[in-house]
């Protein structure tokens, strides 16, 4: 497991393209046959990807970095498939997982394995997970059940659907709040105006990116704005001081989860566009 430490705000408007890559992006989430993680003192999320091939792998907690016997000890997850059909049990029940589903696992779930119903076509579980003092049920959401809520328009450039699977009227979580956004064909930007909120910090996976696309992804402080070039699943990580946003050379798909001080999907300090630099 990884373990990164966030700059803060000074230090960051100092960084070249590399370095800025290097603190805030994950280039590799999913690998053939593993589990990749990587923990971040960022509200302490642990961000990965499993993508099981010819045999189930385990989750297991890194004893080092989260001194647990089991993943779940302490933490609740948020998982998301966005590659083949599979399977996901925990402490003995299984989950079928079609594209886009999500698994919610709970705080005290013990055992965490995934599978893939066809090696060729493996599934592709991307996971985020924070810390949890309270335990709730697992809970699984297929995409064909989620409630979309449309926004933005074609004149703008943003018109998108947002899946909103664990949050407060959806499936119970402690902290954890996660979904999908779905921009159409014909739009590019995602989240603009721009906001920050420093009552939590949040995390993008950018899909569905075109082989030879890329989304800008915008980050900062609001007067000192920098940008990072993202391809197909990778992933970014936002501090709760930075603004979150991005366009690309085509539409794309990005899954965001929130940790932090609370759960409510509304709490957003919008800026004006004029304070942007």
């Amino acid at each position: 497991m990884e373990v990164r430490f966030a700059p803060n705000p000074d230090a960051t408007i100092m960084m070249g393209t590399d370095e800025l890559r290097k603190e805030f992006m994950i280039e590799e989430i999913f690998a053939a046959g593993k589990v990749n993680m990587l923990y971040s003192d960022v509200d302490r999320a642990i961000i990965g990807g499993a993508q099981p091939a010819d045999s189930p792998i385990e989750l297991v907690a890194s004893k080092k970095e989260m001194a647990a016997e089991y993943f779940c000890e302490r933490r609740e997850i948020g998982i998301l498939n966005i590659g083949g059909n599979g399977m996901i049990i925990a402490d003995g029940t299984g989950y079928a997982m079609e594209l886009k589903d999500v698994l919610y696992i709970g705080k005290g779930v013990k055992t965490v394995t995934f599978s893939s119903d066809n090696k060729d076509v493996p599934a592709k579980f991307y996971f985020i997970s924070y810390p949890a003092h309270t335990g709730y049920p697992t809970a699984h959401k297929k995409f064909r059940d989620a409630e979309p809520a449309r926004m933005g328009n074609e004149k703008d450039s943003n018109k998108r659907t947002i899946f909103k699977y664990i949050h407060p009227n959806g499936i119970k979580s402690c902290q954890l709040v996660m979904g999908m956004t779905e921009l159409e064909e014909g739009s590019v930007w995602n989240t603009m105006p721009a906001h920050t909120h420093l009552r939590r910090s949040e995390v993008y996976l950018y899909f569905s990116v075109k082989p030879d696309g890329v989304v800008f992804h915008m980050m900062g402080e609001p007067n000192e704005t920098r940008h990072i070039i993202m391809r197909n699943e990778q992933a970014v990580i936002s501090p709760s001081w930075s603004i979150h946003s991005g366009a690309g050379t085509g539409n794309y798909s990005f899954i965001w989860a929130m940790g932090g001080e609370n759960q409510e999907f509304g709490d957003m300090d919008v800026l004006p566009m004029d304070v942007l630099k």
